[in-house]
This record gives C-alpha cells, structure tokens and sequence, in this order.
C-alpha cells in the first residue's frame, strides 16, 4: 500500500517513525511519503517536508508566520493529490491535520488519525467535525473509547506509544553507575520539543 503520513511535531516524528516501522513489518509493500522528521527519514520513504518548518507555537508565533502555514497547508494538499495514496494517516498536530483531513475526504481519500486531537479538554463539538473527515480514529488513551462513544464515534484503542518508549529506557542502577552519579540526585529538564519551548523556556 501508498501510505501518505503527516506528523508536524517532533513526538509526532517519534510517533511516525514508530508507526512506519510496524506497518512494514505487517505490509511488505508498504511505500511511505510524509511530511515528518528525522526520525521517520530514518525508516525510509520520502520525506516532503521537516516538522521543523511546520512547528509553531502560540498565538503570536502562528500570526508571525501564518503564510508560511498557509503555504505548507496548499502544498501538503497539492503533493498528497499528486501522489494519490491509498490511506492517508494523520498524527496529532489538530490544528493542520484536520484541514487536510477534510480536503482528503472531498479527494476520496481513506483518512486513518493517529493518536486523537484533545477534544475531550474542550471545545468537544469538535467531533461533529472529526466525524464527518476520518474514517477511523487511533486512540493512545483508555478513555477517549468511552468518550467517542458518547458521541456515536467508534474509535479503535492501539495503546500508548510512551510505554513502549518507557520499556526501552536504561535502568537507573545502569544509569547511574555508567554515568558515576553514586547516589546523587538526578534532576530532568523536560522544556518541550518544539524550538520555541526549548528557546524560551529552558533558560528560566
């Protein structure tokens, strides 16, 4: 199958890449095209553009450069008419993904999302919306089954990708002795993935 994946985010890039991975362990014809990063280049395909051209944050941020997102949403719809694939799969990034949802769903495209816009936070008529563009719903959390199911939505829950993430993490013992830490405390500095995060909150 033609896969078409558009992931804006660095997580989305992680999640991606993760998601490629399986689906040519279960499709050994599987050809990608996507807009993503790094992570998911490393799994072949070809990558259209980087998430690092697409990823703005704040009101301010997407005014600044809301032709830009303006121009990627234009090219994103021209690329993925141009290559026709057989599915189209969404992850995360709402705010772009559910535009070219709808532009898909006119193109008779097979629309699958991946890992559910946050619609249970607020706003939660959104999923009239959602509804009416995807053809089927990926979900990482538990509950947003029940949530959809409210609405007459039937979504598939395929578990959280953080967990196998997680699994795979170096044990503390090993951690702490490889890097001589004895017993001292280990402080995380988590300001996000996003440049502007990173840029803005990690010198606080």
């Amino acid at each position: 199958m033609k896969y078409y994946l558009v992931a804006g985010e660095a997580s989305g890039d992680l999640h991606g890449a993760n998601l490629m991975k399986a689906l040519k362990n279960e499709d050994k014809e599987a050809s990608f095209r996507y807009y993503g990063g790094d992570k998911m280049r490393s799994e072949g395909g070809t990558l259209v553009k980087h998430y690092a051209e697409m990823a703005f944050m704040g009101f301010t941020e997407v005014i600044l450069n809301l032709r830009t997102i303006l121009r990627n949403m234009r090219n994103c719809k021209a690329d993925i008419l141009a290559n026709r694939p057989d599915v189209l799969v969404l992850i995360d990034f709402p705010g772009f993904n559910l535009k070219i949802a709808a532009f898909a769903k006119e193109q008779n495209i097979p629309v699958c999302y991946y890992i559910s816009p946050k619609v249970w936070a607020w706003n939660q008529k959104r999923v009239l919306k959602i509804k009416k563009v995807v053809d089927r719903m990926f979900c990482i959390l538990p509950f947003e089954v029940d949530f959809y199911r409210k609405w007459d939505f039937k979504v598939d829950y395929v578990g959280n990708p953080l967990l196998d993430a997680i699994a795979a993490f170096t044990k503390e013992d090993q951690f702490r002795n490889t890097n001589s830490l004895g017993d001292k405390k280990i402080i995380a500095l988590l300001p996000g993935s996003r440049k502007q995060e990173i840029l803005k909150k990690l010198p606080i």
